[in-house]
């Protein structure tokens, strides 16, 4: 069979469902064999969104989510996606065409050395110069993507070499169970939890993975420990739980710091330092236990005394099993949940318009069942939402606390509709990350998705114009003028809305979510408060109490 053809059959051995993208000249073979294939090719209207659709698909499910392009700048456009992916842990395949190596007929027109390009930001990339390496080489690259820690590889087919015949045969997948932590250090982490005074856990990204839930739910459960989590640890964990303190959407000087600061030890499960950072560590100070996948890379701010290094449910299991927590008084804990809820809620009931973003989270999560998802592209609203918007299940709220680019929001939720269609589904956008890759509005239609898009509409970069205030520059080189984002929906084929009013915008926002179609809603926001909030909270912390 032809080379291309083998690639999409180890494709398929390989589990795939979906490869988005734009195909070029050079992937013409490939497309020919992805015809009669059971892969769905998603058409998309830049490499870019592709690429982090393709990262979301590996977020949620943990299989790699793969893409597709071109040679030179086709691929090119897949670095930031590749990026996102590795940074954030997420198993992603790029695929992408190249010029004929055998014998050249065009010189060096659109070539650029896209292989050594990736590999500084994936975990493997590579040219298939042989069809015969093509089974070798995808099952490498899937298992390489999936593994811990989870991110990108890079694979490019030249068209000489797509074209070619091969009898080479296809690989079994062998799946493998994870190591798990030996019983010695099991047993000094249950040794340094019981012996703790104030010990508090901390629930990162790495914990959110099948069982994991769970078993972090059975040793809060067990313990009457209290716990906080980092932004992309949210949801791993019910956050209504009465011991749940909050989000560290800051790195300190929020309320929740009063009760990492009074804490003795910390348990750390699933963070890594690619995170921002959710404390700082000092010398003489608390201790902290890393339960994780692999141990912990250390730097002037995480130095953990003990390293859990395996399977992190199975980890967390054999502590929950094996502890026997004495009688602790948390009662501080306690005034500090109560102090951070009544902190985040204040704004909860403000109707003012243009509208708080603490608002708008309120109304969300009022207007949002357990198992709804929300994404976030990137900007100041993120931190207002990691702060005050509870999660109840895992990836219910999909942002980027690892890359933190801008773009994301949008192709995050169209994978989140493709693959959860019972699912309500709210893209979160800033007016500058939202214009970044707004062209997918387009396949969004074209895909059929009812899922809703709200844009926070301050004509600004407004998490850059936040620094700048609060660090006492004039304020320059961060306003814009936007679209008539009403008539720019529109002529996608998408149902645009512009509130005017508090209850204008709840009804709106009604509609939409039981609505079919794309809706986009246009919705003015007030930032206003971000200093009096953010820049002083120390000032009014909860570490008095």
């Amino acid at each position: 069979m032809k080379t291309s053809d083998l690639f999409v059959k180890a494709l398929e051995n390989e589990g795939v469902e979906y490869i988005f993208g734009i195909p070029g000249e050079e992937n013409l073979d490939f497309l020919d064999s992805l015809q009669g294939s059971s892969i769905e090719l998603v058409l998309t209207r830049h490499e870019q969104a592709a690429g982090f659709m393709a990262a979301t698909y590996g977020r949620f499910t943990g299989k790699p989510g793969v893409c597709l392009s071109t040679l030179g700048p086709g691929a090119t456009n897949f670095v930031t996606a590749a990026a996102y992916a590795q940074l954030g842990a997420m198993p992603m395949v790029m695929l992408a065409g190249q010029k004929p190596i055998r014998k050249s007929k065009q010189g060096r027109f659109q070539i650029v050395d896209v292989v050594g390009l990736m590999k500084p930001i994936t975990k493997y990339s590579e040219q298939i110069v042989d069809g015969a390496n093509i089974p070798s080489m995808t099952r490498d690259a899937f298992r390489l993507a999936m593994e811990e820690r989870p991110g990108a590889v890079y694979l490019e087919l030249p068209e000489d070499i797509a074209e070619e015949q091969t009898d080479a045969e296809i690989f079994e997948v062998v799946g493998h169970r994870r190591p798990i932590a030996d019983h010695k250090t099991i047993a000094q982490a249950v040794e340094m939890i019981e012996q703790a005074e104030m010990p508090l856990l901390l629930i990162g990204a790495g914990a959110n993975r099948k069982r994991t839930s769970q078993a972090l739910t059975e040793l809060i459960d067990k313990t009457g420990i209290y716990f906080f989590n980092t932004q992309l640890g949210k949801g791993v964990v019910d956050e209504r739980h009465e011991q749940f303190i909050g989000t560290a959407a800051l790195s300190s000087d929020d309320f929740l710091h009063c009760a990492i600061d009074r804490a003795d030890l910390i348990i750390n499960v699933g963070h890594d330092v690619i995170e921002k950072p959710p404390f700082f560590m000092e010398q003489g100070g608390k201790k902290v236990i890393h339960v994780n996948f692999f141990a912990a890379q250390i730097d002037d701010v995480y130095f953990p005394q003990l390293n859990v290094v395996g399977d992190i449910s199975t980890s967390v299991e054999h502590i929950a099993d094996k502890i026997n927590m004495p009688e602790r008084d948390y009662s501080y804990f306690a005034r500090v949940r109560e102090e951070v809820d009544a902190r985040v809620s204040k704004y909860f009931e403000d109707r003012r318009f243009p509208m708080l973003p603490q608002r708008l989270v309120n109304v969300l999560r009022n207007n949002l069942e357990g198992k709804d998802i929300i994404t976030l592209d990137n900007g100041v609203y993120k931190i207002w939402f990691a702060r005050n918007y509870k999660c109840y299940e895992p990836n219910t709220m999909l942002l980027d606390n690892a890359l933190a680019t801008m773009g994301a929001g949008l192709p995050s939720a169209m994978m989140a509709k493709q693959l959860y269609p019972d699912s309500k589904v709210v893209s979160i956008n800033g007016d500058g990350g939202f214009l970044m890759n707004s062209q997918e509005i387009e396949t969004a239609v074209r895909m059929g998705l009812d899922m809703v898009v709200i844009i926070l509409n301050d004509s600004a970069y407004g998490m850059i114009k936040w620094k700048q205030e609060g660090m006492g520059f004039n304020n320059f080189g961060l306003d814009f003028e936007n679209p008539d984002f009403i008539q720019y929906a529109q002529s996608f084929g998408a149902i645009g809305h512009r509130p005017e009013s508090h209850d204008e915008f709840e009804t709106i926002l009604q509609e939409a979510l039981n609505g079919k179609g794309v809706h986009l809603i246009d919705l003015p926001i007030d930032y206003s408060l971000n200093h009096s909030i953010l820049n002083v909270l120390i000032k009014e912390s909860a570490c008095i109490i």
